[in-house]
């Protein structure tokens, strides 16, 4: 007969119950449904019933029950310092701007017999601080699981006699609550003589993994952290995500996700709601398959293109319902980064209009997008992609905001409203939106101390902020100018210019006009003879009244006040910009919309725009405390020096001075004009003055029958004549026209944009250098001369500055050469970017 079971406690405070004719191995104790085991944190543990004491700390509380012979045993909570000290976790787990609190991880442990391996992993459970359950047959591990609900099951699958470990695992995975678990199948070692037995079949039937035999109570425990750490862990983020997609359902707006190939990936119900489409229908398709049929390629790639730089995008879109209706949308869309810092999501995010703007509204606003798709599909428009473009900038100046609004606004309201918003945009699109303008009326004409004070308070440099001249209210004429002066021989200094630089100028008027050749026949003074040339062809003498020699004598101050050892700000650079002025001025769109005056004025001042520049950019300039920044307050500190020093040395001497023969008043609306646009020239202010430039001339027609805006064949905006004659729509095309001047080289022929690259980085190369030198802030860290990518910075400077601006400007003016020159660069550009990528990979 058999002895008398024995009580042990184990090290960690586990009790277990050891028959005599068993094996030495610990196991859970078969006392009835009644008899608990107490254990508290004293000197003291009782066994119910039973009178047994021990001493010692013991940590572990047991239930245990008996099902058809097979027991069931759960360690309740574990307080040992042992197991403390081994746990040493947080219970907090961050899924993106969530925290969401883990609980102790519960393990089942389903093994057909007490054996080593079983007890490892026990012992594992309690060290680690686990909740454990250890049952011996399928359908008391499915009753424990719907119970208990734990994280891990662990499932022996080395004695396929005992039970169907396959069928347990898929049974366990028909329940409701087995979504977020994971399953592990312990299995036998394959012996050195036969093949390692696939994993497929342990897939198929619901393991996540499996685990070779390893009795080892460390080894085991080691695989619960693991599993805690790893897969619990995930299984917990999971939740969390199911979570957030409950309360998208939930959410009024409509909301679809699509992957960075537009593949849909979900939609909620206010979604299927608002379209008509199911989730069925749409999941797994391309999103212009079946609803955006009215946003072009040509819309949407540079929406794509931003969302790609993990930048949002906020504007109006097509959807069309399932019953082939089409309607308008504003549309949030946000770029998620994944795998590798790239963008693998698109959320859309799309609100009602109502609340905004009537859905109407909306509808007539995008107008202007169906002129363009209809132009598209007669193939009459194929490179006015940059016209779609436009429609769809990404220019988030609250300001813009604000217009575009209105201009939607605009669209279903009455004539007079219409009227008074026409004037609110104008007063918008205005630089001195907190300047009061004070009219004549409002001063009291017998007031003579509020009119000196308004006088002598309100002025800027003479000119008072009740009549702000904006250059293009010069009033030369080119009838009252020519009878100033009459040149008796036209051209009589270009006589006497060498013959091969006679035949290089001849082609002045080509956007494929190499500066450089011209500078190196000149000896690096190109801007006298191009100047000159130019400056003829335009009659500028025959305006001013001046003679020739004054002229000639003027570009040769000028050209001397250019560093020539600067590699990029010099006199060839100054005579590149006035060539693609007078390029761009010799468009018909501008000839149609400038006078004389404004011509002078832009060629002048893309003469002066950088006299003087000393090779380093304002922030340096800045940094450095140099005489220009506090001449100047460190506000556009470059533009002002160029501005004032170009006037300085103009009125100097007779001699030079090309303003001499204007009156005082031309010669006031004159200065400010070619002033205004040198200023422009800064950067801090480019988005601001892109942003008016599209509102103002890219922006769709109002309502149908007005004049005010019209799409041409080409697919052009084109304002009327009254809104070009306005002098503040004037003032914008100018500063536009410099601007781009400016920064042409990336839509130069590809040798000449290369050429300009090479000596704008030696040019922040040498700042970068003496910038180390000077232990002052590094402004532009990239240019480094050891480190950097002269590819990747064209790309960047491409992209965030050049694309946006030359597409609002070729929308206004037309010019495909010149797009067509940026389209190429940008691509050779890209290309040996990725050859430079390749090759430091190939390195690393």
């Amino acid at each position: 007969m058999g002895c008398a079971p024995s009580i042990t406690v184990s090290q960690s405070g586990v009790v277990y119950c050891r028959d005599s004719d068993e094996s030495n191995s610990p196991k859970p104790s078969t006392f009835s449904q009644q008899q608990i085991v107490h254990i508290r944190t004293g000197n003291t543990a009782e066994l119910s019933d039973t009178g047994l004491s021990t001493t010692g700390t013991a940590v572990t509380v047991f239930h245990k029950t008996e099902r058809r012979g097979t027991i069931s045993i759960e360690a309740e909570t574990q307080t040992s310092k042992s197991t403390v000290s081994m746990k040493g976790m947080t219970n907090e787990v961050t899924f993106g701007p969530m925290k969401v609190c883990q609980r102790t991880m519960q393990v089942l442990l389903v093994f057909s017999k007490e054996d080593a391996l079983s007890d490892s992993y026990w012992w594992a459970a309690d060290k680690g601080g686990y909740k454990c359950n250890i049952v011996r047959n399928p359908t008391d591990a499915l009753e424990c699981f719907v119970e208990k609900q734990h994280d891990v099951i662990i499932i022996d699958h080395r004695h396929s006699k005992n039970f169907d470990a396959l069928g347990l695992c898929r049974s366990i995975r028909a329940t409701k609550y087995s979504d977020y678990v994971t399953i592990i199948a312990v299995t036998r070692k394959s012996s050195a003589d036969r093949d390692e037995a696939s994993i497929i079949p342990l897939l198929n039937a619901g393991f996540n993994r499996r685990i070779l035999e390893n009795s080892n109570a460390a080894t085991c425990l080691n695989e619960l952290l693991q599993l805690e750490y790893v897969d619990v862990r995930s299984q917990l983020k999971l939740r969390a995500a199911n979570a957030l997609f409950g309360a998208l359902e939930a959410s009024a707006d409509s909301v679809e996700i699509t992957s960075e190939n537009h593949v849909v990936q979900y939609i909620n119900s206010a979604y299927e709601q608002l379209t008509g489409y199911s989730s069925e229908e749409l999941l797994g398709r391309e999103v212009e398959d079946f609803h955006r049929d009215k946003n072009k390629a040509e819309l949407m790639d540079p929406i794509y293109a931003q969302l790609k730089k993990a930048k949002p995008w906020e504007g109006l879109l097509y959807s069309k319902k399932k019953n082939g209706e089409s309607m308008p949308q504003f549309v949030h869309i946000s770029p998620i980064t994944g795998q590798g810092g790239r963008v693998r999501h698109h959320v859309f995010n799309i609100k009602s209009p109502v609340g905004m703007i009537s859905q109407s509204v909306f509808s007539q606003e995008l107008q202007h997008i169906d002129k363009i798709t209809s132009e598209f599909s007669n193939g009459t428009s194929v490179r006015r992609q940059s016209m779609a473009r436009i429609h769809s900038m990404t220019i988030e100046a609250p300001i813009t905001k604000v217009i575009n609004i209105i201009n939607a606004a605009q669209e279903n309201s009455p004539g007079t409203v219409a009227q008074a918003l026409d004037r609110v945009l104008e007063i918008l699109r205005t630089s001195e939106l907190y300047n009061p303008q004070l009219s004549a009326q409002q001063v009291k004409e017998d007031d003579q101390m509020t009119s000196d004070l308004v006088g002598g308070l309100m002025t800027q440099g003479g000119y008072s902020t009740r009549r702000r001249m904006s250059g293009s209210e010069v009033a030369l004429s080119k009838t009252t100018s020519s009878a100033r002066y009459s040149p008796t021989s036209p051209s009589s200094h270009m006589t006497q210019v060498p013959a091969e630089v006679q035949k290089i100028l001849e082609r002045e008027a080509a956007w494929d006009f190499n500066i450089e050749e011209l500078e190196r026949i000149t000896l690096h003074r190109p801007l006298i003879y191009l100047g000159l040339k130019v400056f003829n062809r335009f009659k500028v003498c025959s305006f001013l009244g001046i003679s020739e020699t004054v002229l000639r004598n003027w570009l040769q101050v000028v050209e001397a006040n250019y560093h020539s050892s600067n590699p990029y700000h010099n006199s060839t650079h100054a005579a590149d910009v006035m060539q693609a002025t007078a390029y761009f001025i010799g468009k018909e769109k501008l000839k149609s919309c400038f006078e004389p005056a404004d011509e002078i004025a832009a060629l002048i001042a893309a003469t002066l725009h950088d006299i003087d520049h000393p090779g380093r950019t304002n922030s340096f300039l800045c940094n450095a405390a140099s005489d220009l920044a506090i001449l100047y307050n460190d506000i556009a500190v470059l533009e002002s020096h160029h501005a004032a020093l170009g006037f300085q040395l103009t009125t100097r001497e007779d001699r030079c001075n090309i303003f001499k023969e204007l009156d005082r008043e031309d010669y006031r609306a004159m200065r400010h004009t070619i002033i205004d646009m040198i200023l422009a020239t800064e950067m801090t202010k480019h988005f601001e003055h892109l942003s008016k430039f599209v509102n103002c001339f890219n922006k769709p027609a109002l309502r149908d029958g007005e004049d005010t805006l019209s799409m041409q064949s080409t697919g052009r905006s084109t304002p009327d004549s009254s809104s070009l004659a306005n002098p503040e729509n004037r003032a914008l095309i100018r500063r536009m026209l410099i601007k781009c001047a400016d920064v042409s080289n990336p839509t130069r022929p590809l040798n000449m944009c290369m050429v300009w690259a090479r000596r704008i980085s030696e040019e922040y190369f040498a700042q970068t250098d003496e910038e180390k030198k000077r232990s002052l802030p590094v402004v532009m860290p990239v240019f480094d001369r050891l480190s950097c990518s002269i590819p990747k910075s064209q790309i960047s400077f491409t992209e965030y500055f050049i694309m946006d601006m030359f597409d609002a400007w070729d929308a206004f003016i037309d010019c495909p050469e010149v797009m067509e020159n940026l389209r190429t660069n940008y691509k050779y550009w890209t290309n040996e970017e990725e050859k430079e990528r390749r090759l430091k990979d190939g390195r690393d």
